[in-house]
């Protein structure tokens, strides 16, 4: 096999209370990359379509993992690179991600798999730290490996699979702004309370036994973000109001999905979802802000070959 065509996922990063360590993977919308093996040496980005993006390899999130993972083969053989921009940059549901680990994906399948997932994230780090400014695995985890995603350590990597249960949706809303991750970052408070620290603790580990049991309403209690929300929620039009409309329509929990604008839902079936969709997009009509709203299940499976 010579050429491969991939999906590759869009991810909700953080999931409120996991900030940098809990992500879930996405069905409905990602980025489509083929990877091709070509007789030069290195790695070529050789097409782009949907946002304009560097076609330099050491410019482009795509580009770096993918070298990050060259330099670990011994190949007298390179890799061309076309990338079909689904998810724009910025909208806080895992662009860079997808960039970064459909290359590396892609690149291990034409070679025989010689790489397992997590070493394949290590690649993809490399690229997500030319977007975010900072080594974090919490996208691309969940993209990588499906469903549920724990980052217990970045260095060991150390990732952990949470089962989810099997009728749970998300409905995820993007303002058409762009809020950068490094510029979200820069507001966060470098201390925060012991309190919130604890209150914190006590829901990331309450929301995964609830992913675990299929315990919906402990999943609702536990899904609070104490220390990240209230600064970054500043940052997004309308925030407040898309969260009261989304659980007045049934939603489990609301957050921000990584660093926003985007702002997820999770519920428990697919005409709850849709109803929160309805829900959104009436807060959002109000406005003259332009936006998307996505309704997917979790994707269990990640990054994925397309026939």
């Amino acid at each position: 096999m010579n050429e491969i065509k991939v999906f590759s996922p869009a991810t909700v990063a953080n999931v409120a209370c996991g900030f940098d360590v809990l992500g879930f993977c996405l069905d409905s919308v990602g980025d489509e990359m083929v990877i091709r093996k070509i007789e030069q040496k290195g790695i070529f980005i050789s097409h782009i379509e949907g946002y304009d993006l560097p076609y330099k390899a050491e410019l482009n999130v795509a580009g770096v993992s993918a070298l990050a993972m060259y330099e670990a083969l011994d190949v007298d053989f390179g890799f061309e690179i076309e990338i079909y921009k689904n998810i724009k940059p910025g909208s806080g549901i895992g662009s860079s991600a997808a960039s970064a680990v459909g290359s590396v994906f892609g690149m291990n399948e034409l070679i025989g798999k010689p790489f397992n997932k997590t070493q394949l994230t290590e690649f993809a780090i490399k690229g997500e730290a030319l977007a975010s400014k900072c080594e974090h695995a919490d996208n691309l985890a969940p993209a990588l490996f499906g469903g549920f995603t724990l980052v217990k350590s970045v260095s060991p990597l150390k990732i952990v699979n949470i089962p989810s249960p099997d009728g749970l949706y998300a409905t995820i809303i993007h303002p058409q702004i762009e809020i950068k991750t490094s510029e979200s970052r820069a507001i966060l408070p470098k201390e925060v309370p012991l309190n919130k620290a604890i209150e914190q603790w006590a829901n990331l580990g309450s929301l995964v036994h609830a992913l675990h049991s299929n315990d919906y309403e402990l999943i609702g209690e536990s899904l609070n973000d104490v220390i990240i929300e209230p600064y970054r929620s500043q940052l997004i039009p309308e925030f407040n109001n898309i969260k009261a409309a989304a659980l007045k329509a049934g939603a489990l929990g609301v957050g921000i999905s990584g660093s926003g604008p985007s702002i997820f839902s999770l519920c428990k079936d697919l005409d709850t979802a849709n109803a929160i969709k309805n829900a959104m997009q009436a807060v959002y009509n109000k406005t003259d802000i332009d936006f998307d709203i996505h309704v997917s299940p979790i994707n269990t499976q990640g990054v994925k070959i397309l026939k």
